[in-house]
Formats: C-alpha cells, structure tokens, sequence
C-alpha cells in the first residue's frame, strides 16, 4: 500500500510542475511522468502478481496434500474396518472353538469323574475283599468254639437226662454236670456274639454310606484288624509268618469316630505293611524276620497311631506321590493306587487330622495318623 501511495505522491508533483512550466502544458514532461508512473507502479503489482503465485501455487500443494492425507485416512479407515471385520470374524470363530473344546472338556471331566468314581469303588471292594479274607479265617474261630461246646454240651445233657433216669440219683454229680452245662452255654453265647460282631464289620465295612461316629475303643480296633489283614495275607500265601507287636496306650478311652472308615485306613495301612514283609522276606537273606508293630498313644489334644514294618520302604523320588490318586508301588494288577489316597481323604478331611510318612528304602515304613481329640 505505501509502495502504491507514494509513485502517485511523486506523479502528482511532477504534473503540477510541467502545468506550471512557462505557461505551457508539456508533453514531454507528461510523458517522463507516466513513465515514470507506470515504471512505478510495475515493481508493487509485479511484486503482487508473484505473490499471488505462490499462494496459488501454495494452495495447490496444500490442496494436493490435503487431498492425499484424505485418500490415505479413507484407505486407512477402510483399512481398519476390514481389520475389525477380520477381527470380528476371528473372535467369533475362536468363541466357537472355545466353547466346543469347553463342552469337550465338560464331558472329558464327568467321564473322568465317572471313571474315578468306578476305581474308587473298585477299591473299596478290593479292600472288602482283603477284609472278608481275613474275616473268613477269623471267623472260624468262635465258630469252632461253638461248635465244639455245642457238642460236649450235648454230651452233659445226656449224661444229666441218664442220671435223672436212674433210681438213685447222685445230685452233685447232677449240680457238676449243670455246672459245666451253664458254663459251656456261656462260652458259647460268648464266641457267637464274637461271630456276630465280626459280620457286622463286614457289612457295615461294605457300606459306601458314612456312618455315624461313636464312641469306640480304638485298641480294640485295631487289635481287630490287624489280625483280619494277618490272616487275609496268610490266605494268599500259607507259609508267610510274621511277629506282631503292638504297644497300645492304656489311656486312650473312648474316642468318637466312624469304626468302618477307620477300619478300611487301618486295614489299608496294614495290608501295606505285610505287603512290604513280605516283599521283603522273598529278597532278603535267610536271617531276616518280619515285624509289623502298631503303637498308640493320646497327648492333651491328640490321638496317635503308629504303624511300621521292617519291609522294603519306598525310594526318595516316589515318597511325594504315596497319597496321590491312582499312584501305587505294587506291580499292576496288584494295587488300584487309592488305598491311601481314600485314606488320606479320611483322615484329613473326616477328621481334621494328618497322616505322614517316615521310610528308609530297604530298612522301614511308619505311617502316623494324628486324630485331634477334645
């Protein structure tokens, strides 16, 4: 703007000057002026048509940019989208296969569970039969008294009905024979309940149901079943032999369990022990004697059972997995791998307590069983 003002500033003087002059117009004044002008006047429009273009010349580029920048922002929108398409895709084929393996899962765990379910069972009837074993061998014993005072007494009663016969009764003959008659009654009711009481065990043994806990006398107990499983292994083999010692605490009272359910850990934690004796004895030297010993004790709030053996103890790397399901020792066919397993469950979780292990391969086993008491 002031490179335009001041050419007009300096033609208008210049006009005035060649009026002015003599009088006289001047053209040739004039025409130095519009020269002058129009010399002017070209370096202000020349500077301004310059201007212009390179704003045109900017616009285009910004114009050419801008439109580039729109092209790559629809391509990479379009882009983006066909990315979330692929991506929505992709989840929903990945939704489909988690959700088919997840029903796969499903029915691998309830088959899983289902085939659990029928080696624990198969278990307990393992155990039953290790138990019924020994019951059959256990139980002729009282049946043999029976049936052994059952025939002397038959004897006294026809020795007491042919002295009552006679004329001349002896009456202390007939007050012995009473005597001995009663007393046989007594031995007999005696060894009978004791067969009772045995098959009860073994029906109550073949429940799956849990029971209800009563007060029991745990010395008895395991008195019991550690003859059961003695003669249940001697049934498999005639010539085993092996000494039982046991060193049961006087004080121990009545403690409230579920006699089968620690019925089938004792039978369970014995049964092994033999097991591991008699291993043993096939692959030791002549001098070796088996020994099963079973200790109890009661401190101020526990209960403790004590089972070793001098057998062939377990190696350092099964040690951890002795309680683990469908882990054995025993050669197959010879072991389910849940015998300790359930007993574990019994005891840890039946009763709050624990069962731990102490071995030396070739040397011992100790299983010990903490029960808290009140």
């Amino acid at each position: 703007m002031m490179l335009a003002i001041i050419p007009v500033a300096v033609g208008g003087s210049l006009l005035n000057h060649a009026y002015k002059r003599e009088g006289q117009f001047d053209w040739l004044m004039a025409l130095t002026v519009v020269m002058a002008l129009i010399s002017l006047f070209s370096i202000p429009v020349g500077l301004s048509l310059s201007l212009v273009r390179d704003y045109a010349r900017t616009y285009q580029s910004l114009r050419q940019k801008l439109d580039e920048v729109n092209r790559l922002s629809a391509q990479m929108l379009a882009h983006e989208q066909e990315k979330q398409l692929l991506l929505a895709s992709q989840n929903e084929l990945l939704e489909h296969q988690v959700a088919e393996r997840t029903n796969e899962l499903k029915q691998s765990l309830t088959e899983l569970r289902d085939t659990q379910n029928q080696l624990i069972q198969s278990a307990k009837m393992a155990s039953l039969g290790e138990l019924t074993a020994g019951i059959a061998h256990e139980i002729q014993n009282p049946l043999n008294f029976v049936n052994n005072f059952s025939e002397v007494s038959s004897e006294l009663v026809a020795e007491l009905t042919e002295e009552a016969a006679k004329t001349e009764r002896d009456s202390g003959l007939e007050a012995e024979l009473l005597a001995d008659l009663g007393q046989n009654l007594r031995k007999i009711t005696h060894h009978g309940g004791r067969a009772s009481a045995i098959v009860k065990g073994m029906l109550e043994h073949s429940r799956s149901i849990t029971g209800e806990r009563l007060p029991t006398d745990l010395n008895a107990l395991i008195d019991e079943y550690l003859k059961l499983a003695y003669h249940g292994i001697r049934t498999k083999d005639h010539t085993f032999e092996a000494t039982l010692t046991t060193d049961l605490a006087a004080n121990l009272g009545l403690i409230a369990v579920v006699p089968q359910e620690i019925g089938r850990v004792l039978l369970n934690l014995f049964t092994n022990a033999f097991y591991a004796v008699r291993k043993q004895k096939q692959n030791a030297p002549g001098g070796y004697k088996p020994e099963v010993t079973v200790r109890t004790k009661r401190t101020e709030n526990q209960l403790i059972i004590q089972v070793r053996d001098n057998g062939t103890g377990i190696p350092p790397d099964l040690r951890q997995k002795v309680f683990q399901p469908f882990f054995t020792t025993k050669p197959s066919g010879e072991g389910t791998g849940l015998g300790l397993s359930l007993s574990y469950d019994i005891i840890t979780k039946g009763y709050g307590g624990s069962i731990s292990l102490e071995t030396g391969e070739n040397e011992f086993t100790e299983f010990t069983i903490s029960l808290p008491v009140s």
